[in-house]
């Protein structure tokens, strides 16, 4: 057991990261398609129209799972964050740093699809809904995390800042999971819960699950490739990049 653990401790340096990171990648992205075909095929070809909302409910199946996403790559990053700063690791600052762009992608997309599917139900493109602002301050809060770091020169800073921002921004993730029950909001609670069985159409279900899981390959697969960039940049002045650079040039 010590000799396995040994082996995966080794992974937790840069150097021995990059080259598994690239085995990984064309995995993930191999995932990422087959679960988007599938998730796709059920959302807008098999699964039944809504009796109440007509075809236009079918914006839910990147809705919702955009928007698990965005919440659940917020406390991926901020778990990171809080590793490379207590434990002064590398890798993991340089992993949460490749994470925001994703999850402000996702937060992105729930917003501009909530609003899409707003307009149709609710007659207007926006409320200050209490769930639509937490997720609309999610989205700032990952332009937050990226402009602080940004503006550091010194990395070393730079993650630690960051790291401050991701950890106090972690206190949204259940404001906005929880906004529905807590305040009498415009947005319906959820579809699916581990509490009850799911109200809607096993067709449906499927097709949100399977949209989910292909965002989830995708954030995976776009994060080790940023995060090898990541690692290429800051191990530029390292021997083993300089070699592989006058091997790839």
């Amino acid at each position: 057991m010590s000799n396995r653990l040994i082996n995966w401790f080794k992974f937790s340096s840069p150097h021995a990261f990059y080259p598994l990171a690239g085995k990984m990648i064309p995995w993930f992205w191999a995932l990422a398609a087959a679960f988007g075909a599938a998730g796709l095929w059920l959302s807008f070809f098999v699964a039944p129209t809504d009796a109440t909302q007509g075809e236009g409910y079918r914006i839910i199946f990147i809705h919702v799972p955009t928007s698990w996403m965005s919440m659940f790559i917020y406390m991926v990053m901020a778990g990171w964050a809080a590793m490379g700063l207590s434990l002064n690791a590398r890798l993991s600052s340089m992993m949460a740093q490749a994470l925001a762009p994703t999850g402000a992608l996702m937060a992105f997309l729930s917003l501009w699809t909530g609003a899409f599917w707003g307009k149709p139900m609710w007659g207007t493109w926006w409320v200050w809904d209490a769930r639509l602002t937490s997720e609309l301050i999610l989205f700032f809060l990952y332009l937050g995390f990226m402009s602080l770091q940004a503006s550091i020169d010194d990395p070393r800073r730079a993650d630690k800042a960051g790291a401050i921002v991701a950890l106090v921004g972690v206190i949204n993730v259940p404001i906005i999971y929880f906004s529905v029950k807590w305040w009498n909001t415009l947005h319906q609670g959820a579809s699916v819960s581990i509490n009850k069985s799911p109200s809607m159409a096993a067709t449906m279900l499927w097709g949100m699950l399977l949209m989910a899981l292909c965002l989830w390959m995708y954030s995976i697969a776009i994060a080790l490739t940023r995060v090898r960039a990541i690692i290429l940049e800051r191990e530029a002045h390292t021997e083993w990049v300089k070699n592989l650079k006058e091997v790839n040039p």
